[in-house]
């Protein structure tokens, strides 16, 4: 996976990370080799501080995240392509006062609970 992160954190902090990954992406060329998905994570309005989502603790490694009400079977990369899913998607997620990674006001949720802004980053987008 390719991300713009390099700038935010040192390779040191990037090991042994958790991080939520937006895994049904179609493969894109990003930076001179393919990328299979997207690092999520909030940032400030300004881009001044991003923090990785991270899941909780417990979470199991590749487990699916869900969003209460929004049930059923995840798109398919050609999917979200086609119908450019992510611009309607990607202006309503948030974090919120607590800094919980939310979609429409519905926390981003594993098994083990809510996923987090890694520094509890408030009212900040979610990409």
């Amino acid at each position: 996976i390719a991300s713009g992160l390099r700038a935010h954190y040192n390779l040191e902090d990037l090991e042994g990370q958790r991080v939520l990954v937006l895994a049904n992406l179609k493969t894109r060329k990003l930076v001179g080799f393919p990328s299979h998905g997207m690092v999520m994570c909030a940032s400030s309005e300004d881009g001044s501080t991003v923090e990785f989502v991270e899941p909780p603790a417990d979470a199991k490694v590749g487990e699916r995240v869900s969003f209460e009400g929004y049930e059923g079977e995840p798109a398919t990369p050609n999917q979200i392509l086609k119908k450019k899913m992510l611009d309607v998607i990607f202006p309503d997620l948030v974090t919120d006062e607590n800094g919980v990674a939310t979609y429409k006001g519905t926390p981003f949720t594993t098994s083990a609970g809510v996923c987090k802004a890694q520094n509890g980053l408030k009212s900040a987008e979610v990409a």
